[in-house]
C-alpha cells in the first residue's frame, strides 16, 4: 500500500500531502455507505422499547418520507440517533456533527437539540426537567425541532407501523453526502424548509 515517506508530520513534503489528500478524498466518498451500514449496529443498542433503535430510526425516516419531507429532513430523521452507538450521553451532538457539513443548518440544529426537546415527554417521570427545551425558546428553528420530535421522533416506537427498509434510504443518504462539504448552497444558513409537503406526500403514497 502506498504510504508517506515521513514518520513525523512536520517532515512531510508536498508530494506526501498530495498523496494523503487523494486517499482522504477517496475514503470520504464512501461515507454515505459506511453510515448506512453502521445504522445496523443500532439493532444492538438500548433495549426495552417495542422496536429496536434501528427500527425507530427507520420509522422516523419513513414518516418523514411519507409526509413529503425533502431529502435533508429525511436523512436527518434517519441518522438522528446514530450517536446512540458511540456517544450515549451526547448522541444528539454526535449525529449533528456528522450531518452538519452536508445538510441545511436548520436540520443540523434540530438534530443537535432534539434530545432536550424530547425530554418534554418523559423527564418528569424521572425527576428531571421536562422543559429543557425552553432555553431555546425564540430560536428560529425552535418550532421545527418541536415538530420533529412530535411528528417523527416521540411517536416512532410502533411495532405495527409499516416501516420502510434501510436499503430504501441508501440512495438518499448517498445523494446528501455526495455534496461538497460545507457548501453554502447545501448548508443554507437561516433557511427554513417545511417538514411536510402535501403534494409530494400524495405522490409518494400513491
Amino acid at each position: 500500500m502506498e504510504s508517506v515517506k515521513f514518520t513525523e508530520m512536520k517532515h512531510g513534503d508536498a508530494e506526501d500531502y498530495a498523496m494523503l489528500d487523494k486517499h482522504e478524498r477517496d475514503y470520504a466518498a464512501g461515507t454515505a455507505d459506511r453510515l448506512v451500514d453502521a445504522l445496523r449496529d443500532l439493532d444492538a443498542s438500548l433495549s426495552g422499547y417495542k422496536v429496536t433503535r434501528l427500527g425507530h430510526s427507520l420509522q422516523a425516516a419513513s414518516r418523514a418520507w411519507r409526509g413529503g419531507a425533502d431529502e435533508d429532513w429525511v436523512v436527518a430523521a434517519l441518522l438522528h440517533d446514530i450517536g446512540d452507538i458511540y456517544a450515549p450521553y451526547n448522541h444528539d451532538e454526535y449525529a449533528a456533527a456528522i450531518l452538519r457539513p452536508f445538510v441545511r443548518e436548520q436540520c443540523a440544529w434540530v438534530v443537535e437539540k432534539h434530545a432536550d426537546f424530547q425530554r418534554l415527554y418523559y423527564a418528569h417521570h424521572l425527576n428531571g426537567n421536562k422543559d429543557a427545551r425552553e432555553k431555546y425558546r425564540g430560536h428560529p428553528y425552535f418550532d421545527d425541532c418541536a415538530d420533529f420530535c412530535e411528528f417523527w421522533d416521540q411517536n416512532s416506537f410502533d411495532p405495527d407501523y409499516d416501516t420502510l427498509p434501510l436499503e430504501y434510504f441508501r440512495p438518499l443518504v448517498r445523494a446528501v453526502f455526495a455534496r461538497k462539504a460545507y457548501d453554502p448552497a447545501a448548508t443554507r444558513a437561516g433557511a427554513r424548509v417545511t417538514m411536510k409537503n402535501p403534494d409530494l406526500a400524495k405522490e409518494r403514497q400513491a
